[in-house]
């Protein structure tokens, strides 16, 4: 499972100047591996690739597609295990999220197996003119896909299935620190049927300029990015220049607001699921958490009992509940946040100080009382951090909640669905989890609004990304 070359046009090879780069295991901060690092000139032998395999790859029917990303879902099903242990072990998340994360990534697959045939388009008549209105989506054209450390199969899934479905062929440069899962995912995309040159990947420490210079090359047509609002800003200038369409998704700074009807053991379980998966490494993961303060003391109370139970160590071992942070610097920011949110009043429930052991380990932690000018409550923490607040009034916590330039997704516990609803319009978010503490589905729109990105992955229009809509007026 352990690749460490580039993939490109079906073949292995190392970076055309020799370069590599380490990935470390983040539990015990021993090199694993040393990875092909690519350069500009790789990137131009992707672009190569992929544009001479774009010709058939989109003359296959929508069928054809289909059965290919369906194998590739067989595939992964049957190698979930191996899959969940690279995971972690390049990653450290706890191994039962490592093999969560896996079931997700290979859904991807079949969903998109299933909307490969139903890129559907429309007929009608032109009120005017009387004229027919015909509409079909296309395939865009190569699309470049850049993919974050804190999901190494899922992030990758979730772009490349619908990109084959659409008829588009993938560059995909993968985080420097996990690149080995998305390189093992290429003999299993072999093995489904995927042709060479469809599927290509760069690993680079070089990403700036990688990136950068596929966007100016006039045949990539897409440009799929998840990571931070900063590095999506710098791709979105970037991808102005030659006009390539953008899908980003971005930064998050979710709130999760309980009121005093709440059944709080469902509120406590819910959070522990937006808070704790993937360790709070998530863009989705609750930040901004707003409690009734009629309700304040018991579900702290709840909640701090369920953090308290969770056993962190070395993912792969049994019963670890919390694998170490990505890398020292991830770590290290979640302690500063921790820090500053002390320092400014909160007070310490759980946790709070990092051990002194090797690794890149915080423990789980619960603040109260965190002043709103705390740095936690403006920027994501992504740790295992839970930063409570609380509030009386409905209106101003729905204003608190909005009051950010993030807008990926919000959580809401409540007994009335009502006020349920009229709590999940009022927030400025692409996707609400009413009385639910995960929303990414394979078959619903993940995207955020504001500077959480722009697009969606996921669902029906996840495909429409890769396509482009084409009008053919006709009288007859």
């Amino acid at each position: 499972m352990q690749h460490t070359e580039l993939y490109i046009g079906g073949e292995w090879r190392g970076a055309s100047d020799g370069g590599t780069f380490e990935v470390l295991n983040p539990a015990t901060e021993e090199v694993i591996a040393t990875v092909a690092s690519a350069t500009v000139d790789d990137a131009m032998a992707s672009l190569d690739a992929a544009e001479a395999a774009f010709a058939d790859w989109r003359g296959r029917t929508p069928r054809q597609r289909g059965e290919i990303l369906r194998k590739a879902f067989e595939l992964f099903t049957a190698r979930l295990d191996e899959f969940a242990d690279l995971i972690t072990l390049e990653n450290g998340k706890a191994r039962a999220d490592a093999m969560g994360e896996a079931v997700y990534s290979a859904e991807f697959f079949r969903w998109y197996a299933e909307e490969a045939v139903r890129a559907e388009g429309q007929m009608g008549m032109a009120p005017a003119s009387g004229a027919r209105i015909l509409v079909q989506h296309k395939p865009a054209g190569i699309a470049v896909l850049v993919t974050p450390w804190n999901f190494p199969a899922a992030m990758g899934t979730r772009k490349i299935a619908p990109a084959l479905a659409a008829g588009c062929p993938v560059i995909i440069k993968p985080a420097s620190e996990t690149p080995l899962t998305m390189l093992a995912l290429m003999p299993l995309l072999e093995e489904a049927g995927v042709p060479p040159g469809i599927v290509n990947v760069l690993p680079s420490r070089s990403s700036g300029a990688v990136v950068g210079a596929m966007l100016k090359d006039p045949r990539v047509r897409v440009i799929s990015f998840t990571g931070s609002t900063e590095v999506g800003r710098k791709l979105l200038h970037g991808a102005a220049d030659t006009v390539v369409k953008p899908a980003m998704e971005l930064g998050g700074n979710a709130p999760f607001i309980v009121f005093e009807d709440a059944d709080l053991d469902a509120a406590a379980d819910g959070l522990m699921i937006a808070k704790m998966r993937n360790m709070g490494e998530a863009c989705t993961a609750a930040n901004r958490i707003y409690v009734h303060e009629k309700v304040h003391d018991s579900f702290v109370e709840k909640y701090v009992d369920r953090m308290a139970k969770l056993k962190m160590g070395d993912g792969r071992a049994e019963g670890i509940d919390v694998g170490p942070l990505v890398n020292a610097e991830t770590r290290d920011k979640v302690a500063d946040f921790v820090d500053d949110a002390v320092a400014k009043g909160a007070k310490v429930r759980l946790g709070g100080q990092r051990p002194n052991v090797k690794g890149f380990f915080y423990p789980p932690t619960v603040l109260t009382d965190v002043p709103e000018n705390a740095e936690c409550v403006a920027d994501e923490i992504f740790g295992p951090v839970a930063a409570i607040q609380s509030f009386t009034d409905e209106k101003d916590v729905v204003r608190r909640a909005n009051e950010t330039i993030y807008g990926l997704v919000a959580y809401v516990y409540t007994a009335d669905l009502k006020r349920g609803m009229q709590v999940s319009e009022a927030l400025e978010f692409g996707m609400v989890g009413l009385n639910r503490g995960l929303v990414s589905d394979p078959a619903a729109p993940f995207g955020g609004v504001k500077q959480s990105g722009l697009g969606r992955e996921g669902g029906k229009e996840g495909m429409l990304e890769f396509m482009e809509s084409q009008y053919i007026s006709v009288a007859w």
